[in-house]
């Protein structure tokens, strides 16, 4: 499952949501109204994600944040970047058996 980043902090997801009159609370219920399968974010990853204390998370999923910009009708590129994969990393030496 693809990861994304949040950018600068956190600081345009808060001043999107600012703009859009949301609280955490109204931002996850937003996210649950516009969400197919009803679920939408937890006000809790909500708050990890906007703040900046020892709970910040940097990294979310994708899902999460395409439903944190479709409720605040935000592009998505504006509040979050792609994290990078190591899935195409070279994580041993063909000779490793060798020794």
């Amino acid at each position: 499952m693809s990861t994304v980043l949040r950018k600068d902090d956190g600081k345009p997801l808060r001043a999107a949501m600012q703009a859009a009159d949301l609280s955490g609370p109204g931002l996850a219920a937003a996210t649950k109204a516009s969400d197919p399968r009803g679920i939408g974010i937890s006000p809790a990853i909500i708050g990890r994600l906007t703040t900046t204390g020892k709970t910040a998370r940097e990294r979310c999923r994708r899902r999460t944040a395409d439903l944190i910009a479709g409720a605040l009708a935000v592009p998505l590129e504006q509040l979050f970047t792609p994290s990078v994969s190591t899935d195409t990393v070279e994580r041993s030496s063909p000779d490793a058996d060798s020794r």
